[in-house]
């Protein structure tokens, strides 16, 4: 899954697709570099991020999932948390939605999805992107964060989306401390155990700059290596990358490795 924000202050990429020239040359980059889904999104979500409103949202991605369908037909995610962007991306030409806030930061979100016959990711976080480094208080994060899963997986079912076409994301960096988020890491079988494909978004998250020292994050395309490795091993799905070409490589070697199954027979 490629990273496509079309926001002037994402934490590792902001202005740098902020219009639509820039933004269609960008997924027509990772298009070409094999990525299977462009994740767009118009509202950062970095660590306090202030909401920009549906409006803006709307007017910052709409016009891209127009230019992108024109000439393609790569399954296109809408990264939102907003019920009426999510149908407004949907109708625009997008196919799934995945918010942040596992459909809890709008009443109508599951409904809507459930309404719109798509599928949705699921993410784990506590409070908003303003608030949720604050919220890092778990008794066991790896447990506390498998039962909110699961929750909004029963919660999305019952609002009508079908089971088979849900994903989980457990929110690496949302509301989690380092520590915690190496544990989620190191213990992502346990997540495999609720049944649902899972999606983890590490790429050049501030742990891995935390434990190379780089600061800048497009200086952590190594540490983002290891960490879709790692992923891959214990059984993630899709990865949620800003390094298309370097990583769907990587893909492929810890494929062969650790998962046999999902390499074509032609190898």
């Amino acid at each position: 899954m490629g990273i496509l924000n079309v926001t002037p202050d994402s934490f590792s990429d902001g202005g740098e697709c902020d219009r639509l020239e820039t933004a269609l040359d960008r997924a027509r980059a990772m298009i070409a570099a094999g990525a299977d889904i462009l994740d767009l999104g118009g509202q950062s979500t970095r660590p306090g991020a202030e909401e920009v409103g549906i409006e803006v949202e709307c007017d910052r991605v709409l016009p891209v999932i127009t230019a992108i369908r024109a000439e393609s037909d790569i399954p296109i995610s809408i990264d939102t948390y907003h019920s009426a962007v999510a149908r407004a991306a949907i109708v625009a030409g997008a196919n799934l939605v995945n918010d942040v806030t596992g459909g809890q930061g709008d009443p109508r979100m599951l409904a809507t999805i459930a309404d719109l016959g798509v599928a949705a990711c699921l993410m784990h976080m506590r409070g908003t992107p303003k608030t949720m480094q604050s919220l890092t208080q778990y008794d066991d994060v790896v447990a506390d964060v498998a039962a909110a899963l699961g929750q909004s997986a029963d919660q999305a079912q019952q609002a009508g989306i079908d089971r088979d076409r849900l994903i989980l994301d457990p929110g690496i960096g949302f509301a989690k401390t380092y520590d915690q988020n190496l544990a989620l890491l190191r213990r992502l079988s346990e997540l495999r155990q609720l049944g649902y494909p899972l999606l983890l978004g590490v790429s050049r998250k501030s742990f891995i700059g935390k434990i190379l020292d780089r600061p800048d994050p497009k200086q952590r395309i190594w540490g983002t290596g290891a960490a879709c490795s790692a992923c891959i091993a214990a059984g993630a799905d899709i990865l949620r990358v800003h390094d298309v070409a370097e990583m769907r490589d990587l893909s492929r070697v810890a494929d062969a490795i650790y998962r046999p199954e999902c390499v074509p027979a032609s190898l």
